[in-house]
C-alpha cells in the first residue's frame, strides 16, 4: 500500500496547535523559495532578520582586518 507522503504531512499538521502549524509552514516556505534564491539574496535575508544591535557591534574594517578577527593577528593601521 502506497501513502502519499503529502496527505500525511496534512493529517499530522492538523494535530498540531496553531502557532507549530505557522513554523512548519515557514519551513516548508523556506524550502521551497530556497531553490529559487541565490546566495546574496540568501544572505540578505539573513542579516535583514538581525537586529540593529547586533548589527552595530559588527567590525566595519572586517574585510581589512579578517586575520585579526579570525585569528587575533595584530589590527593594520588606516
Amino acid at each position: 500500500m502506497h501513502t502519499d507522503i503529502s496527505q500525511v504531512v496534512a493529517e499530522k499538521m492538523q494535530t498540531l496547535p496553531p502557532e507549530e502549524q505557522q513554523k512548519v509552514f515557514e519551513f516548508v516556505e523556506s524550502l521551497a523559495q530556497s531553490k529559487r534564491r541565490t546566495l546574496l539574496e540568501k544572505i540578505e535575508e539573513r542579516v535583514s532578520k538581525l537586529s540593529a544591535e547586533t548589527l552595530e557591534k559588527l567590525p566595519s574594517d572586517g574585510a581589512e582586518n579578517i586575520d585579526h578577527y579570525l585569528y587575533g593577528a595584530p589590527k593594520k593601521a588606516k
